[in-house]
């Protein structure tokens, strides 16, 4: 009888301990908290800043970014970022250039002749513009400059050769 009475108090203690656990958040009503993992359609907000800490993107405002874990959707670095985050977490993910954009390419920065592009005569710096490799390949790009006789594209991305920090926030998995 003793035996069963041991028995009994320990499944009692047991039951406590697990609502306790749920009721101060250590465990999810589910179960547990879930993490991030490759393969997982998940959702974030984010804002990124350059080293400097100027911002050039942010979801404020928007809806969140959806994308699945491995899918090539984001910058390496930035999907690496988000593996292991859970529910509501809040991360600061930097990613260098070789796993953002890459570096910068001096090899993709092309003097053109405005009359070599429809249009080109009325091309400004910053327009977007596509350019077509020897090999078929098709490259989107933007005027650098315009010169007389000269339209300068560049085809980096415009982020190539930056190093990246990524406040995220993990709003849903699934």
């Amino acid at each position: 009888m003793r035996r069963e009475h041991v028995r009994g108090v320990m499944l009692l203690l047991a039951g406590v301990l697990a609502v306790l656990a749920v009721s101060s958040g250590c465990v999810g009503s589910d179960g547990g908290q879930a993490q991030v993992k490759s393969g997982d359609a998940v959702q974030v907000h984010y804002t990124g800043t350059f080293t400097n800490g100027t911002v050039f993107d942010s979801s404020a405002g928007r809806e969140p970014l959806g994308f699945t874990i491995g899918s090539g959707r984001v910058v390496p670095g930035f999907d690496a970022g988000v593996v292991g985050m859970r529910e509501g977490e809040t991360k600061t993910i930097h990613v260098p250039a070789d796993r953002a954009y890459g570096p910068y390419r001096e090899d993709l920065v092309f003097a053109v002749d405005p009359a070599d592009i429809p249009g080109g005569e009325n091309l400004i710096a910053g327009d977007p513009v596509g350019i077509t490799l020897a090999s078929g390949q098709g490259l989107p790009g933007r005027v650098a400059s315009v010169s007389p006789g000269v339209v300068t594209i560049d085809a980096n991305h415009r982020l190539a050769g930056e190093d990246l920090t990524f406040t995220v926030t993990l709003v849903e998995i699934g």
